[in-house]
């Protein structure tokens, strides 16, 4: 099966679950092509979780899931060293960090504290514990879920926090059509239970090459590099995008011309991710009355090409 078969084999499955939101489902398959981790940011019951779910078992991935709450602790996530009198020694006991792809159900549910433990796994793809340095499983992804900020018992990610998320998506409500699909329909979890893995992790991995083959020519990192300084100008965000950021853009973007079947970036696949990649990591000028998403479309329109 060639690469363009195995991808829109990949997005019509997981399209079958999460029912009138392919532009989204699309974007979250390129971040993990991308190697990247993803946020999904949204009111409960939209099916943030679902997505999740669905994206494990099609890329064929070794699950664990952890619902954040505020007495999660950092140990929770990472596990323990327990003493053994048998063997007189500590025994590591791995905790659910270890998998290949971690859900971290309702992020900002739990402590800055538990939070932040995450941010040497997300960036390093190890973990320090008892002052040893433990790999973490190849590939490892995390798909964090949360909750808008206004809500009860919810803590706002950290700004270093958001900048390991390569993409922060919104689901948002479906439309009629697809409601009435979700109404009449069989459930979401028996669906997850019966979903095929299309994709071994040999077969992921040889994927994300193939992203990273993808040509991005001189004009097109001209282009890139046109985006980056306006948002540094001042006049959109109160800061604008780092390097760590601007080499994000593009690692997302040549995902996005894999899977619309090219081997080079085009600029629309630069504008097309542009808002996921990089509006949860700048503020908005103060006067601006729109939010960073809508701002980083307007900005998208006054750079031009």
């Amino acid at each position: 099966m060639d690469v363009a078969t195995k991808l829109a084999s990949l997005l019509g499955q997981l399209n079958t679950v999460i029912v009138g939101k392919e532009a989204q489902v699309r974007d979250c398959v390129a971040c993990l092509l991308a190697g990247g981790h993803l946020l999904i940011e949204d009111v409960p019951g939209v099916g943030k979780t679902t997505l999740a779910h669905a994206l494990s078992h099609t890329f064929g991935l070794e699950f664990s899931r952890v619902q954040f709450t505020a007495d999660l602790m950092p140990g929770d996530l990472s596990g323990v060293a327990i003493y053994d009198r048998a063997t007189q020694a500590f025994a590591f006991h791995p905790g659910p960090i270890f998998a290949q792809v971690l859900l971290a159900d309702e992020i900002n549910r739990a402590s800055p504290k538990t939070q932040s433990a995450l941010l040497e796994a997300m960036e390093e793809k190890q973990v320090t514990i008892e002052g040893e340095t433990r790999p973490l499983p190849n590939p490892f992804f995390v798909i964090a879920t949360q909750n808008p900020h206004d809500q009860l018992g919810t803590f706002a990610l950290p700004e270093s926090q958001l900048d390991r998320f390569l993409m922060r998506i919104s689901l948002g409500y479906p439309d009629r059509a697809a409601e009435r699909l979700l109404l009449a329909g069989a459930d979401r979890r028996e669906m997850l239970d019966s979903l095929p893995a299309l994709l071994t992790a040999g077969e992921l991995t040889a994927l994300q090459q193939r992203v990273v083959q993808v040509h991005a020519a001189e004009p097109l990192l001209d282009y890139v590099q046109e985006l980056i300084a306006a948002t540094r100008s001042g006049r959109w965000f109160l800061q604008g995008l780092s390097p760590r950021a601007g080499i994000a853009v593009l690692r997302a973007a040549k995902a996005q011309a894999l899977l619309a079947g090219r081997d080079y970036v085009a600029p629309d696949d630069v504008q097309a991710i542009l808002p996921q990649t990089v509006a949860h990591r700048m503020t908005p000028v103060g006067d601006a009355g729109r939010g960073a998403v809508e701002q980083v479309r307007a900005m998208i329109d006054a750079v031009g090409l």
